[in-house]
């Protein structure tokens, strides 16, 4: 995969998001893709998960993540294609 652009110019990235537990309970799935913006951050990220799944509110702002299997922190740069845990 590469990044893509959108019709505004904007440059995005796709990345799969696996939910954990009560994390896939409360948004009803397992598993989701989310484009966002290149240059975004694991906390840019849990915000867009916490405002695009049902009660997503209730996932909390700094919940244990790890990115392409190893635990990251929420300033950590996502890339195309990456694979971002909620646990």
């Amino acid at each position: 995969m590469t990044t893509s652009t959108t019709p505004g110019g904007t440059r995005t990235i796709t990345v799969r998001v696996l939910l954990f537990a009560s994390y896939a309970d409360l948004a009803g799935t397992g598993a989701l893709e989310l484009s966002l913006p290149a240059g975004s951050t694991v906390a840019d990220l849990v915000r867009a998960v916490r405002t695009s799944v049902r009660d997503g509110s209730r996932i909390p702002e700094r919940p244990l993540v790890a990115v392409n299997q190893v635990h990251a922190r929420a300033d950590t740069p996502l890339e195309q294609a990456a694979e971002v845990a909620l646990l």
